[in-house]
């Protein structure tokens, strides 16, 4: 697993988009094949959104030969809704850039049978080659995507109901009434999310330091679903300084020492 350690969350979003361009590049350098990109919602992934969007408005970057899989949408929450994340997506990255609408693929939360909506899901993905790069966020308890604790590491895109905290955490999009945020989401699973070539999960700021040592210096576990990157073998976990205070000063060092001649 590599662990890149940039200075705050402005630098870990240009960090997160120079990667991606490069990977799409280097795919249509040697493949007439579309490049499979893993998205997530949330508030870390924003700046990287308007990072991407500025650089295809620049012209480094074209998005016309790009197929999208998101990693989770609410249950029940109507598609049009501001905070259901297909409105988030659309309004965030894909409105912005050249990428068609029939290759964007969004979980339907309203779907008449979720099950077989979940399994449609992962034989999309099949069927386009797999997921080149999957980026991610990370929880403040360590989960990815809607994988929370004691999720199956082994587990497959299906319908989660969510935990108070993450409830919680995500009533702030939701006017900070709890009683609106949707009680179960569709979500990919961890297996789903390591499936991937690639794997990119970004954190940012002191609440997710506890997240990051687990992931970096803690013990492959369900209970932190975070630490399935470390048995990826090109996992890539991109903080900021302040999303690092938790790790060991000899782990900080190793990884600031080994990342410093690296993209």
């Amino acid at each position: 697993m590599r662990l890149i350690i940039e200075n705050d969350p402005q630098q870990v979003a240009r960090w997160a988009a120079d990667y991606i361009i490069q990977a799409i590049h280097r795919k249509a350098a040697t493949s007439e094949a579309p490049f499979v990109l893993g998205l997530p919602t949330g508030s870390t992934p924003l700046a990287t959104y308007r990072e991407l969007v500025r650089r295809y408005q620049l012209g480094e970057v074209s998005f016309a030969n790009v197929i999208t899989f998101n990693m989770d949408e609410y249950v029940g929450l109507p598609e049009e809704h501001p905070e259901s994340y297909h409105s988030f997506m659309w309004n965030n990255l894909f409105s912005h850039v050249d990428i068609k609408r029939e290759h964007v693929h969004i979980l339907n939360g309203n779907a008449v049978d979720l099950e077989a909506e979940c399994a449609a899901y992962e034989e999309a993905i099949v069927a386009a080659g797999g997921i080149d790069l999957f980026m991610g966020g990370i929880g403040e308890d360590g989960h990815i995507a809607f994988n929370e604790p004691f999720s199956s590491m082994s587990s497959r895109t299906r319908c989660k109901t969510l935990n108070a905290d993450t409830i919680r955490v995500n009533s702030r999009f939701f006017e900070g009434d709890i009683r609106q945020v949707p009680k179960m989401a569709l979500t990919v699973g961890v297996a789903t999310v390591c499936d991937a070539r690639e794997v990119m999960i970004l954190a940012s700021g002191p609440k997710k330091a506890r997240a990051v040592q687990m992931g970096v210096e803690g013990a492959y576990s369900h209970v932190w679903t975070i630490t399935a990157l470390q048995t990826h073998p090109k996992g890539i976990l991109v903080c900021d300084e302040a999303a690092c205070d938790e790790l060991k000063v000899s782990t900080y060092r190793y990884f600031k020492d080994i990342e410093k001649n690296n993209l």
